[in-house]
């Protein structure tokens, strides 16, 4: 009797584990969550950390796949206090794992843009969602000038920031710039400007503001991507207020990344809108791979209609990527919101 039993139980568990498997879903649809901007994800110890601009404070999402954004779970981790440089329109916010601590970098201001800077949040926890999040305070190069949309990543054992700037302390055109780390909190040396708009595609930016300039272009939401051994770094241009907002891209073509003639820019666009399938601005991108490590996808923000702008109306959408012959990567077109996709594979 006691063979039966174990047995039955062999099979009942067997049989749950498969309707368990069955259960999960295979196919997923863009937009991720309803709204969201500046979406951006890592992958570590078998989850996803995503993060998106709240304005008014900063927030993480734990998963085991971006598909299941909408039921995740999330964390408040840093609510800014009152009347600081940094208490507003906190945007961008990009979670890093650097030398066995977590990172948060954001851009934020007190209210008025031309006080944007960057900033960034540190906890030694093994789980960004246990441990204690510490402000540790500005980052930034001697300028002090304007700066958002930064992000970090290493090179060749060397920590670099990249991030959009003005030349200025005007809002007129916004840059690419780069500078060294000392560590992930602090610029090492002098900052370097490596893109700033030069084609037509680039210069989308006529303002109705009257507190703004009539036209600026733009160049910023800046990320490095890396495939076999090639480097490269796409950007966002145009002005994220116009449905021309897209991607364009920089390729390293030497060893020095500090100097705009190492960098080479593509002359079109490399992910842009898309109205027959329904997509308008998409931009300010990230990258993940696959739980598996065998496909890449691409991150990004776009709106549902023509005209839509910067505001709550962008959500978040993924869909996968592949190389070109030459080792650069080939976004496509924008997916169709609602259109089933596969989700990233997963370890077997």
């Amino acid at each position: 009797m006691k063979k039966y039993i174990k047995r039955y139980r062999i099979i009942l568990s067997l049989l749950l584990l498969f309707i368990v498997q069955v259960s999960v879903a295979q196919t997923f649809k863009n937009p991720l969550l309803p709204s969201g901007a500046d979406p951006w994800s890592i992958y570590k110890d078998g989850h996803y950390y995503y993060t998106q601009t709240m304005q008014n404070k900063l927030v993480i999402w734990k998963t085991k796949n971006l598909a299941d954004l909408n039921t995740a779970d999330n964390k408040t981790i840093f609510v800014p206090p009152a009347d600081m440089a940094y208490s507003k329109e906190l945007w961008a916010p990009e979670i890093h794992f650097i030398a066995g601590k977590w990172y948060v970098y954001f851009a934020a201001d007190d209210g008025q843009n031309k006080n944007h800077r960057m900033y960034v949040m540190e906890n030694s926890s093994k789980d960004p969602f246990q441990g204690e999040w510490e402000f540790k305070g500005k980052v930034g190069d001697a300028t002090n000038k304007w700066a958002i949309d930064g992000s970090v990543f290493t090179y060749q054992n060397q920590l670099y920031m990249i991030w959009a700037g003005w030349e200025g302390d005007v809002n007129q055109k916004q840059e690419i710039y780069i500078a060294k780390m000392k560590n992930p909190w602090t610029i090492d040396g002098e900052r370097y400007k490596i893109s700033t708009p030069q084609f037509d595609w680039e210069k989308h930016g006529d303002l109705n503001d009257p507190n703004n300039p009539p036209h600026v272009d733009v160049n910023e939401g800046p990320q490095v991507l890396v495939n076999n051994g090639k480097v490269f770094l796409i950007y966002s241009a145009s002005g994220c207020w116009t449905d021309f907002y897209a991607l364009g891209m920089l390729t390293l073509t030497a060893e020095n990344l500090l100097a705009a003639s190492s960098w080479v820019k593509s002359p079109q666009p490399v992910f842009k809108q898309s109205p027959e399938n329904g997509v308008y601005a998409p931009g300010h991108n990230s990258f993940f791979k696959s739980p598996d490590g065998k496909e890449d996808w691409i991150l990004y923000h776009a709106n549902a209609g023509p005209g839509q702008g910067c505001g709550g109306q962008r959500s978040p959408r993924a869909q996968k990527f592949t190389w070109n012959a030459d080792g650069s990567p080939f976004f496509g077109i924008p997916v169709k919101a609602d259109q089933e996709l596969n989700i990233p594979s997963q370890n077997k």
